[in-house]
């Protein structure tokens, strides 16, 4: 069960960075380019979702911030659980 709990923080980190990079590269980066164009059909399957239920403020997209906020969440329920079968 340890192992499985180092997998979870990983996906986890891994997760929250590329939603982190995708913010980034939306500013800086044409959204033809092939990393964003990979890192888009990471990231925008998770916040469809969340854009149809949030809507933007102003200019301001917020869903990126609540999907990282959402992956803490749901990885910590994980750890908890699986540390509680231990």
């Amino acid at each position: 069960m340890g192992v499985l709990v180092v997998v979870v923080e990983f996906v986890v980190r891994v997760l929250s960075l590329v939603v982190i990079i995708q913010v980034f590269l939306a500013y800086f980066m044409s959204p033809f380019h092939p990393i964003r164009v990979m890192i888009d059909r990471i990231v925008e399957p998770m916040l469809k979702p969340i854009r149809r239920v949030v809507p933007l403020i102003g200019m301001m997209d917020f869903s990126p911030f609540i999907l990282l906020i959402l992956i803490q969440i749901i990885g910590q329920v994980i750890i908890v659980v699986l540390r509680s079968m231990m």
